[in-house]
């Protein structure tokens, strides 16, 4: 059997993967990525939201990814069914940092990446599944790996970084897996080629088509011409529409009376996609010699577009720290990886559990919008949860619901009136 000794194992190509290489590997570390997939292939997770700029630049995978000329995302668009609209600009946010990021067929952003990776020199094993992983007492690991022909291999590290995203490898392997405190909703989504696509902005700009409290839309432009749609709702209401997957998501099409007629008789570009219970949670973020990043640590919902930069932050946090660590200097993982991963999600959890009980939609479709407010809640749509100046993410867990109680009882003043 094939034996390899490299410094680092990163387990996924994806954003996360990626991110992690690229910073080992410009740190001077071996490190070797084990992708069961064959790229291109295609993955959901398809709009980025801002503060993930800030890691593929700090990197260098910024300029391979200008340069696919992805949609530019500025922002984001609510709707819902009573014809109430709320715009979200990124450049109208609080604080300070980007005001834009791409709207990405996931297939060319994640080969972009690779492809650049691979052009400094960085080992990425496509098509090579990971069966099994021992870990000795100082945390060094052999991982078994099988390749496309059933041939078996051994990896030896020092350090493994699980960025295997909804392959969750280390989770399964390690039984670390742990129900998600999100409520548990599904999806069904596919592209199609957008030919009656609008001129201008309307042609481009993300939106999220509020059905009701549970079920939304989202429709993705992309600049190849073609565009991401899907459903987002409870398990059981997806559940519940007859048919196959196409004639699931063309009854569902007629829920949104503003997109059908877009999309009415337009072909799928393929036979569309079911996720279920999307929200994932794990014991722990991390090990004696090794690290979750990215979806196969959390994963929350789609609804804010999170999953990305979750996974590169997490990614490139990781690797500055396994790099410290492989240099003698101390880590102290609970501080400064999980504590600070885990302070951002439980802010990220909040809006997502908000948006499910009502509250967030309501201050988002509130008549009379506070502007300020506004500029602080699109700071933490832009995936800046960290930044504790916004009063936003510093009181996350009781500020979305006072604000969301004071517009209830407004409308109910004007309603009276």
């Amino acid at each position: 059997m094939q034996q390899e000794k490299v410094d680092v194992l990163v387990i996924g190509a994806g954003p996360s993967g990626s991110v992690a290489s690229a910073y080992l590997h410009k740190q001077g570390l071996k490190v070797k990525v084990v992708e069961k997939s064959k790229f291109p292939r295609f993955v959901i997770g398809e709009s980025l939201i801002p503060r993930c700029m800030d890691n593929f630049e700090a990197v260098g995978l910024l300029d391979c990814l200008k340069a696919m000329k992805f949609e530019v995302k500025g922002g984001a668009r609510f709707m819902n069914n009573k014809g109430v609209v709320c715009n979200f600009d990124f450049s109208k946010k609080h604080g300070n940092g980007w005001d834009w990021t791409w709207q990405v067929p996931r297939a060319d952003f994640d080969k972009a990446l690779t492809d650049e990776l691979q052009s400094w020199g960085v080992d990425i094993a496509f098509e090579q599944e990971v069966t099994a992983v021992d870990f000795s007492e100082d945390g060094t690991s052999v991982t078994t790996i099988k390749d496309i022909d059933g041939n078996e291999s051994t990896v030896h590290a020092k350090y493994i970084v699980d960025s295997s995203g909804f392959g969750r490898v280390l989770p399964r392997l390690l039984d670390l897996e742990k129900p998600s405190e999100i409520p548990k909703h599904s999806s069904i989504f596919t592209h199609l080629e957008d030919i009656k696509r609008p001129e201008g902005e309307e042609g481009t700009i993300i939106t999220f088509d509020v059905i009701d409290t549970d079920t939304w839309l989202w429709v993705i432009p992309f600049s190849n011409g073609s565009t991401s749609i899907g459903y987002v709702g409870k398990t059981e209401y997806l559940e519940s529409f007859e048919g196959t997957n196409t004639e699931k998501l063309q009854q569902m099409m007629k829920l949104s009376s503003y997109y059908f007629d877009r999309f009415d008789g337009v072909d799928y570009t393929f036979e569309p996609r079911m996720i279920k219970n999307i929200a994932k949670s794990v014991k722990q973020l991390c090990g004696k010699g090794y690290v979750l990043t990215g979806n196969s640590a959390e994963f929350l919902e789609s609804v804010f577009s999170s999953g990305v930069t979750f996974a590169v932050e997490s990614a490139h946090l990781a690797s500055q720290l396994i790099t410290k660590e492989l240099k003698g200097e101390k880590v102290d993982w609970q501080t400064e990886y999980t504590d600070y991963m885990i302070e951002g999600v439980n802010v990220f959890s909040t809006y997502v559990k908000e948006w499910y009980t009502g509250n967030l939609q309501t201050i988002f479709f509130h008549s009379t919008e506070n502007p300020v407010i506004k500029e602080q809640i699109c700071a933490v749509l832009a995936g800046y949860v960290w930044d504790k100046t916004n009063p936003f993410v510093k009181k996350h867990s009781r500020l979305v619901k006072t604000v969301a109680h004071i517009a209830d009882m407004e409308m109910e003043a004007k309603d009276n009136s």
